[in-house]
């Protein structure tokens, strides 16, 4: 926790927005919070700015740790801090929690203040457009009219993706990393199954299960196990699990027998014990409409004509849930557009969760990349 090139202590911060927010549906939030943090200083200019856009499960806690909970640090820690590739010597970077989150920001497990309940099922659904709105208006109120860059993995990348093309004048450099344009048919398919694994559930309760005084752990759980598969490669579980039994023989019943079985619930648990299930719902769905090229008859040249940024695209070798194919979808256009367009494809056996990891080829790309925003905004 000591170390030097550690954060060190975090404080989570809240801001409370009064203007509606339309949302790409209709639908209309009066009112909401986000709950974000920061690590660094902004410059004088205010040109060192970085915004870090989370994955399905991700949160504001991108760095360092609580001084109450020193154990709790931020889920890319290894990515941030001082000397660092995103180093906070050199730059202001931005952690928020996603408007319909769980960890701060206004959600489904929010006051409703109209109702004086939860929202629960009341809560809109939500995309990846109305996350971006959301958070350029935090970089408003933060006085930033420019990132250096908006970074993410998975469904944060396509968030850094949707900032290229919504206000393609305020971010200079997206990092879309482990991501895809859009979801295949077979994406969707495995967010159905785990939507429906949640819906399902009997204590659901059509998502106002809060007034029940229950939650739909089961289903929740369900779901967690089964996106959790999808973020391991084949070999990955191989290494760490192969066939390998809890006991020394067969038990011939349907108790947990094989390590991986133990693994999956474990992590099926855990997240059941922290994460919404409604949140979890919306999520999903955000990452089900995202497609920049629905409003282009599925033309993604047409959709990427409008960015402006200069791009990084990192993809996977042995992640199958957004294959090295999909970030190569993305490059693809940006080329098309005459956009700068880096690319690199990292050697890694621990499929989708590749981007989570502290991997020397993956670390020196960001590292080297990032040395050259910084020459841009912070002489």
């Amino acid at each position: 926790m000591n170390a030097s090139n550690s954060i060190g202590i975090v404080t989570a911060q809240r801001v409370r927005f009064d203007t509606p927010l339309v949302f790409r549906s209709g639908a209309v939030l009066p009112r909401y919070e986000l709950a974000y943090e920061t690590y660094g200083k902004l410059n004088a200019g205010k040109s060192n700015a970085i915004l870090i856009c989370h994955a399905l499960s991700g949160h504001h806690h991108v760095a360092g740790y609580y001084a109450d909970d020193p154990a709790n640090t931020g889920w890319w820690d290894n990515m941030v801090g001082p000397g660092k590739p995103i180093d906070t010597d050199k730059f202001f970077v931005i952690g928020v929690n996603n408007l319909g989150g769980c960890h701060g920001s206004t959600g489904p497990s929010s006051i409703n203040p109209e109702t004086g309940n939860q929202y629960g099922a009341s809560f809109p659904v939500i995309t990846v457009e109305d996350w971006v709105e959301s958070q350029a208006r935090l970089a408003d109120l933060l006085g930033i009219r420019q990132f250096a860059a908006v970074i993410g993995g998975s469904l944060g990348g396509m968030q850094a993706l949707q900032w290229s093309l919504a206000y393609p004048e305020r971010v200079r450099h997206v990092f879309a990393i482990a991501a895809a344009p859009r979801l295949t048919a077979q994406n969707i398919a495995f967010n159905d199954v785990a939507r429906n694994a949640i819906l399902t559930d009997p204590d659901f309760h059509g998502g106002d299960y809060y007034q029940h005084g229950v939650v739909p752990t089961r289903g929740l759980r369900l779901a967690r196990m089964l996106g959790h598969i999808t973020y391991l490669s084949d070999d990955a579980m191989a290494d760490k699990f192969g066939r390998g039994l809890r006991a020394d023989k067969f038990g011939y019943n349907y108790d947990i027998e094989f390590e991986i079985e133990s693994y999956l619930r474990y992590q099926g648990d855990k997240f059941a014990a922290y994460f919404d299930a409604n949140t979890y719902l919306l999520m999903t769905k955000a990452l089900d409409y995202f497609d920049p090229s629905h409003d282009f008859g599925g033309d993604l040249n047409r959709a990427f004509s409008r960015a402006q940024a200069n791009f990084l695209v990192i993809s996977f070798t042995t992640d199958w849930r957004f294959s090295p194919q999909r970030s190569r979808e993305i490059v693809r256009p940006l080329l098309h557009n005459r956009r700068n367009v880096s690319y690199a494809e990292i050697t890694s056996t621990h499929g989708h969760d590749s981007f989570l990891m502290e991997h020397p080829h993956y670390f020196d790309v960001m590292r080297a990349y990032l040395d050259n925003v910084a020459s841009e905004c912070c002489k």
